[in-house]
């Protein structure tokens, strides 16, 4: 077995319903989470996002609220003060030049605040199936130390290199399944070495790197 195979059956073992852990209902509140995601935890965002949501029920209401008030709703999640002038600009904008809806173009999505490559990437995967990698922390780690790329790669010259050794087919799964990997077993601080069933596969067996 090659190891693209033995990467995909041992994360297919692991992780076989691997997908976002961010809650949801509606397009661009997936957005938003995406968007308050960086530098935070899926858990914490998930904890201040029924109460955002609650507060501010549509994207007219987020697009009006007090600045202050949104504040107030998101500053338990880190950088909440640039995160909440984002959030609240982003609603104006798909308002105002997209109907109130999240379209399915990479390029606009990027053109909105605080919005970059990899939260794009997971909305058009997530919300249109669209085959896409979308690489943080834990997608670049996991993908350096089981060297997939190099430890000196930007997470665009990671995403190439996951596209092109991994069928089209398997990378939304794979995405979901090295975060997932990277966020609790294969961690920054404390990789479960000892019992990695990728050992074999990996540049650092036995040391913690980050």
């Amino acid at each position: 077995m090659g190891k693209v195979d033995t990467i995909l059956s041992v994360f297919d073992t692991m992780y076989p319903t691997a997908e976002t852990e961010l809650t949801y209902h509606k397009d661009y509140e997936l957005l938003i989470a995406v968007l308050l995601s960086a530098q935070a935890t899926d858990v914490s965002v998930n904890k201040v996002t029924p109460k955002l949501f609650g507060a501010f029920p549509t994207l007219k209401a987020i697009h009006e609220a007090p600045l202050e008030a949104i504040e107030a709703e998101i500053k338990s999640i880190g950088l909440y003060k640039s995160k909440a002038k984002n959030l609240q600009k982003t609603a104006g904008i798909l308002l105002n030049e997209a109907g109130g809806v999240v379209p399915n173009d990479m390029e606009f999505l990027q053109t909105l605040p605080g919005v970059g490559r990899k939260t794009a990437n997971v909305v058009v995967s997530v919300l249109f199936n669209e085959p896409r990698i979308a690489v943080d922390t834990h997608v670049s780690r996991v993908s350096k130390r089981l060297k997939l790329a190099y430890k000196k790669d930007t997470p665009l010259q990671v995403e190439n290199k996951l596209m092109k050794k991994f069928p089209k087919e398997r990378w939304t799964r794979l995405h979901h399944q090295m975060i997932l990997f990277g966020r609790y077993h294969c961690k920054a601080q404390s990789p479960k070495c000892e019992n990695c069933p990728l050992k074999s596969e990996c540049r650092f067996p036995h040391i913690k790197v980050t």
